[in-house]
């Protein structure tokens, strides 16, 4: 079982073995935890890294907060990118769920950002439970934690790649990594949260006034599972309420909350 010591010098001694140390490297922050760590073992572990961040209009600011405050412990440079009018250009008129759609304006704006601002490398916090291994990483050739992809044309860094999800959720623990909490229902029990907008019902067609209720429905839903810490987020246009662990007062809370929104 690997110690956040032995993280940090596995990546330390990856790096020196492929060149990393010279190279200026961007990672790709949310302010969750699995980019929290990949920051956090990277800057650790000696390497020239900055953060770049995106966000929109819809965006939690709560997370967006702590993840500025994190960067400025660590003494990483940190880019805000507001994507909103990009993310509007490709989302609207299309069927939900809107997150396919924000994952290619969010790469190729990190894509563009790097080679015009001199970074060599992106890196990710993508975990051994991500789909991307026998997919995407079926392609490369060489170690899977650095790999590129032939339309981005930056190497990609992962160097957590090789850790579970289980892991990763223990090593940030021993580092002291605790972001801030919506307490969503996200789309897996895990701790994964993201933003609103994927709570979007599939095949609706987005549009700019359905973007900006998933955001005010499920921010006053994460007000109440916060306060009774249980994870609650609500689905729309057809106001499913989806919760983890919730009693009948909660539920009751969260349905007088819906009400006022239909």
């Amino acid at each position: 079982m690997s110690t956040l010591n032995d993280a940090i010098e596995e990546i330390r001694n990856f790096s020196t073995k492929l060149g990393l140390q010279d190279k200026q490297i961007l990672v790709l922050f949310s302010g969750g935890k699995d980019s929290s760590l990949a920051l956090y073992l990277l800057k650790e572990a000696g390497l020239d890294v900055s953060a770049l961040t995106f966000f929109h209009r819809w965006s939690w600011r709560e997370t967006l907060n702590w993840a500025m405050k994190f960067t400025r412990k660590l003494n990483v440079e940190h880019f805000l990118v507001d994507i909103t009018d990009s993310l509007l250009r490709e989302a609207t008129g299309r069927k939900g769920p809107v997150c396919i759609n924000c994952k290619k304006v969010m790469l190729w704006n990190a894509k563009w950002f790097a080679i015009n601002n001199g970074f060599d490398v992106l890196a990710k916090g993508d975990n051994a439970n991500d789909k991307i291994i026998g997919a995407l990483l079926d392609q490369c050739k060489t170690d899977i934690r650095l790999c590129g992809l032939p339309k981005i044309g930056v190497p990609i860094l992962r160097p957590l790649i090789k850790y579970t999800a289980e892991e990763v959720e223990r090593l940030a623990e021993e580092a002291g990594i605790r972001p801030y909490r919506m307490y969503e229902h996200a789309r897996r029990r895990q701790w994964r949260e993201g933003c609103p907008l994927q709570y979007i019902d599939r095949e609706e067609i987005v549009t700019p006034e359905l973007m900006e209720l998933a955001h005010r429905v499920n921010y006053e839903v994460s007000r109440i599972a916060r306060r009774r810490k249980v994870r609650v987020s609500v689905r729309v246009p057809s106001f499913e309420i989806m919760c983890w662990d919730c009693d009948d007062e909660t539920l009751r809370e969260v349905e007088r909350v819906v009400e006022r929104f239909k």
